[in-house]
C-alpha cells in the first residue's frame, strides 16, 4: 500500500481540519443532537433529527464502502471488538442522555457554543473532560470495570460485534449489502419528509457530519497506517486508541486534559486535534456571521445544572466508549451492536429527563 511521510502528522491535522469544518458547519446550521431530541419531544418537529439520522445513514454508507475497497479495516477498530459490553453501553448511553439534557448540550455542542462566546461551555468543557479522564484512568474505573463491565454482564462473541457478523454474513459482500440496506432504509425515512428536503441547514448538517466521519476513518485507518518510528513495524499512528477511528469528543476531551497536564510527555493526536478544530470552526463562522457573544450563566442554579449535567456526560460517555457523535454515528456507522445499544440509551436518557423536567415545570406552576 501507499505510504505518507509522517502519518501521526497528517493525522493530526486531517482530524483539525475535518473538525473545523464541523464545527463551522453546527454552528451555521444549529445542529445539535440534544435539540434533534428536544424538538421531537416537546414539539414533535423532526428536522433536526433527521439530520442526525441523514449523517448517520451516509456514514454508514461511506465507511463500509472504504471498508469494501480495504481503505481501512474496521475489525482493528475499538467498537467491533467482540467483547460486548452491553450494561455499560445501556447506563453509559442513559447517563449520557442525562448529562446532555442538564448542560444544554452533547461535548460537540459543548464546543460549538464555545467558539460562539459562551461562558457556560468553558465550565463544562472542565467538568465534562476531569471526570471523562477519571473515569478512563482513575478511580471511577474501578466501578465501572468492577460493575457494569463485569463478567457476569458481558457477552464474549467469537468474532466481530457487528450485526453483519451476527447475522452470519462475514464476508465483504455480504456485510457491504447489509450496510447498503440499512443506510437506504434510514435515507428513505428521512428525505420522506418534503419539509425536510426543503430545509437547507438540516440537509448540509446532515451530509457534513456524515462526510466528515467517513473522512475521519479513511484518514486514520489508511493515510495514519504507516512504519512506527520507534517499533519500525506498521500501525495506525496518530490516534489514542491506536487503531482506525474517527470523529467522537468525549474521549478526546480526557486526551485533552491529560495533554495540557503532561505536555512533554504526549502528542497531539486525531481526537484532541479535532477538539480544537470544532472551537475554531465555531468561532470563524461567529465571527463572519457576526453572531459571536458572550454568554454566562444566570443563576447558581442554572451553574449547578450543567457542572451536574458535564460530570454525568463525562462519566457516561467514556463507560459507553463514545458520544452522541462517537457512538451513534461514528460507532454505528461500523454497525456495531453496542453503539446501536448507546444510542437508543442517549435517545432515552434525553427524552426521559425532558419529560420529567417538564413535569416539574407543570407542577411548580
Amino acid at each position: 500500500m501507499d505510504t505518507v511521510e509522517n502519518p501521526a502528522l497528517v493525522v493530526a491535522w486531517s482530524g483539525f481540519f475535518l473538525a473545523l469544518i464541523f464545527g463551522f458547519i453546527a454552528n451555521k446550521t444549529s445542529f445539535c443532537t440534544m435539540g434533534a431530541v428536544s424538538d421531537v419531544v416537546n414539539m414533535g418537529d423532526w428536522g433536526r433529527m433527521r439530520a442526525w439520522l441523514l449523517g448517520i445513514g451516509l456514514a454508514i454508507l461511506g465507511t463500509n464502502v472504504l471498508a469494501y475497497l480495504t481503505l481501512v479495516d474496521l475489525g482493528q477498530a475499538y467498537y467491533t471488538r467482540g467483547t460486548v459490553h452491553w450494561l455499560a453501553a445501556l447506563v453509559g448511553g442513559l447517563t449520557f442522555g442525562l448529562g446532555m439534557t442538564l448542560a444544554g448540550g452533547c461535548g460537540q455542542r459543548t464546543l460549538v457554543r464555545l467558539g460562539g462566546g459562551n461562558l457556560k461551555s468553558i465550565v463544562v468543557f472542565i467538568f465534562l473532560g476531569y471526570t471523562a479522564l477519571v473515569t478512563m484512568n482513575g478511580i471511577l474505573r474501578i466501578f465501572v470495570d468492577s460493575v457494569l463491565r463485569a463478567d457476569a454482564v458481558t457477552v464474549q462473541l467469537d468474532g466481530l460485534q457487528t450485526l453483519p457478523h451476527l447475522l452470519g454474513m462475514t464476508d465483504k459482500i455480504s456485510h457491504l449489502a447489509v450496510a447498503i440496506v440499512l443506510s437506504m432504509l434510514i435515507l428513505a425515512f428521512v428525505f420522506a419528509n418534503k419539509e425536510f428536503r426543503q430545509n437547507r441547514d438540516n440537509l448540509l448538517a446532515g451530509f457534513v457530519v456524515g462526510g466528515v466521519v467517513v473522512a475521519g476513518w479513511y484518514a486514520t485507518g489508511h493515510l495514519g497506517f504507516g512504519e512506527d518510528p520507534e517499533t519500525m513495524e506498521l500501525a495506525y499512528l496518530g490516534t489514542d486508541s491506536r487503531g482506525p477511528e474517527s470523529m467522537t469528543f468525549v474521549g478526546p476531551l480526557a486526551y485533552t486534559m491529560d495533554l495540557l497536564a503532561y505536555w512533554r510527555d504526549k502528542r497531539v493526536t486525531f481526537g484532541v486535534a479535532s477538539v480544537f478544530g470544532v472551537i475554531v470552526g465555531s468561532l470563524i463562522y461567529s465571527l463572519l456571521s457576526r453572531s459571536f457573544r458572550w454568554e454566562y450563566f444566570n443563576s447558581p442554579q442554572d451553574m449547578f445544572r450543567h457542572i451536574l449535567g458535564a460530570i454525568l456526560m463525562g462519566f457516561g460517555g467514556i463507560t459507553a466508549m463514545g458520544c452522541t457523535i462517537g457512538q451513534a454515528v461514528t460507532g454505528v456507522s461500523t454497525l456495531a451492536i453496542s453503539s446501536f445499544i448507546v444510542f437508543f440509551g442517549i435517545v432515552a436518557g434525553s427524552a426521559i429527563t425532558m419529560k420529567i423536567q417538564y413535569y416539574l415545570m407543570m407542577r411548580d406552576a
